[in-house]
């Protein structure tokens, strides 16, 4: 499954950042999200053993969503995610070796940006997707006029501050998603919770349509 058969299949285009999740809570949150429609779970590396929870979602997800790692800044990192059947690697920064490798391997990148110099970076080494990292510092604005520049096929993503109330503005500044992180998910949220943000962020979504 690729985020384009997702997007595809009218998936919303929201990424779950599930900083510090635990393997332990995995299954759970990531049924909540999955139930209330979003499909595209990333797990940050800097989460308590992040491979681990990455291993089991996919297991038990991996024919309905879209499951990866975030903040992903080696090579020996995005070779740790493919070995656990991640399928999406997200990373804060431009690293042209990382993202290469990460092609190289299948994944599904979507690397961050912050400059139109970073973003062609990003594109050169093989990303097709890109991310805008911290977002809301730089506003839809901001998109519009990079995406001016880029070339047509590259989606732009917007992560940091995003959520609910902002999705629309995003998407009509040009972004193809967004990335929500403590907006939908909480060290300590419980599975319930999590549903009812997923719920409202996807019926958020749903308005701009």
């Amino acid at each position: 499954m690729t985020l384009d058969d997702l997007l595809a299949e009218g998936a919303p285009p929201i990424c779950a950042i599930l900083r510090g999740l635990r393997p332990e809570e995995a299954i759970d949150i990531s049924a909540a999200l999955v139930e209330a429609g979003i499909r595209i779970l990333e797990v940050p590396l800097n989460s308590p053993d992040p491979l681990r929870s990455i291993g089991a979602m996919q297991a038990e997800f991996g024919d309905r969503a879209l499951i990866g790692g975030g903040t992903v800044l080696s090579v020996e990192a995005a070779e740790g995610l493919h070995g656990v059947g991640g399928r999406i690697m997200v990373t804060p920064n431009t690293d042209p070796q990382v993202i290469a490798r990460g092609a190289e391997l299948g994944l599904e990148l979507l690397p961050g940006f912050m400059t139109p110099s970073e973003a062609f970076a990003a594109i050169k080494a093989g990303a097709r997707r890109i991310k805008l990292f911290p977002a809301a510092r730089l506003g839809p604005a901001y998109v519009k006029a990079v995406k001016d520049v880029l070339p047509r096929d590259v989606g732009v993503w917007a992560v940091g501050g995003t959520g609910a109330d902002t999705i629309g503005e995003w998407l009509a500044g040009g972004c193809e998603g967004i990335g929500v992180g403590s907006a939908l998910y909480r060290p300590g949220d419980g599975a319930t919770l999590i549903r009812e943000r997923a719920m409202e962020l996807v019926a958020a979504w749903r308005r701009t349509l």
